[in-house]
């Protein structure tokens, strides 16, 4: 079988090491340009391109898929069976997707149709789902609305984050390809159509306010967000005017009363927080311009007083 490999992140390397290892022919991977990053802005290359090039396998990396004729010229030369399309970045045209005699193939991490978009896992901790997964999908016009043919469900632990679940589904993509298009060569699997009715929140993509804390929700619900935003683009709030960061932290079923965001109790190892149900141990942060500490660490360097307010 003659595939096309459509991916850019961390997340889309298994799956194309998933290929190689099934043997599978890819003449080609498509991933996205190459960025500059950091302050010294060094050029940096997607993961899926390192992957690749130490693979031995032809990149190419198109602007803009839809106006890029020559790109669409050498896929119909390369004529793949299927294009396996994971996390790539760019919406992909109807003439690119008639062009595979198997179709494209997307792996989309998300128990389809619910969490359709950009950021499925971080949303399934934020929601706290106690259940997400990976879908493949025969890939339509539309955004993660084409037929759904595989799925691999994935239990998210009490103290998962979007890191570790991000992990956990990358690995579940990749086993979930092979028997997808070992399926669909064989005719074994009928694609089934998504539910709109049940689609569910979309998972919009994330920014850096997103994590900005509000301590008037309950204590639960910022601790998923922490979870959640963990390590991108992480929850926060501020202390004395400074960014704190907070990684890690555990809802308490307690109420202190007061103003929500005062520090009312501080321990050895933690401080406690207000919230608008219940309180915030927060056991791990990072103040503005210093390193990733555990609570513990933090307070001997940084007066922390009961009865301050962050936020």
């Amino acid at each position: 079988m003659k595939a096309v490999f459509m991916g850019t992140p961390d997340f889309s390397v298994p799956v194309l090491q998933k290929l190689v290892d099934m043997g599978l022919d890819v003449a080609l991977v498509v991933t996205q340009p190459d960025k500059a990053r950091g302050r010294g802005k060094k050029v940096l290359f997607p993961p899926v391109k390192e992957l690749a090039l130490s693979l031995g396998i032809p990149v190419s990396q198109p602007e803009r898929i839809r106006k890029d004729e020559d790109f669409k010229a050498q896929l119909r030369e390369i004529a793949p069976d299927v294009i396996v399309v994971v996390a790539f970045g760019q919406i992909i045209p109807q003439d690119v997707l008639d062009i595979p005699r198997l179709g494209c193939i997307n792996v989309h991490a998300s128990l389809l149709p619910k969490y359709r978009g950009a950021a499925p896992i971080q949303w399934a901790i934020i929601k706290g789902e106690k259940e997400t997964g990976v879908t493949t999908m025969m890939m339509d016009a539309g955004l993660d609305t084409g037929d759904m043919l595989l799925k691999k469900v994935v239990p998210i632990a009490e103290d998962e984050t979007g890191d570790s679940l991000h992990d956990k589904l990358s690995a579940a993509g990749a086993e979930l390809i092979e028997k997808t298009l070992i399926g669909l060569e064989q005719g074994t699997i009928t694609p089934v159509k998504q539910d709109d009715s049940e689609a569910g929140e979309y998972a919009r993509m994330l920014d850096k306010e997103l994590g900005h804390i509000n301590f008037d929700q309950p204590a639960v619900v910022i601790e998923r967000l922490v979870r959640g935003l963990n390590s991108w683009p992480s929850a926060y709030t501020y202390l004395n005017g400074k960014t704190m960061k907070i990684w890690r932290a555990k809802a308490l079923d307690r109420d202190y009363g007061g103003e929500n965001g005062r520090v009312c109790e501080i321990t050895k190892n933690s401080m406690i927080i207000q919230t608008g149900m219940g309180a915030l141990e927060v056991l791990e942060v990072q103040l503005e311009g210093k390193k990733r500490m555990d609570a513990a660490a933090f307070m001997r360097g940084c007066k922390i007083e009961k009865g301050m307010i962050l936020g």
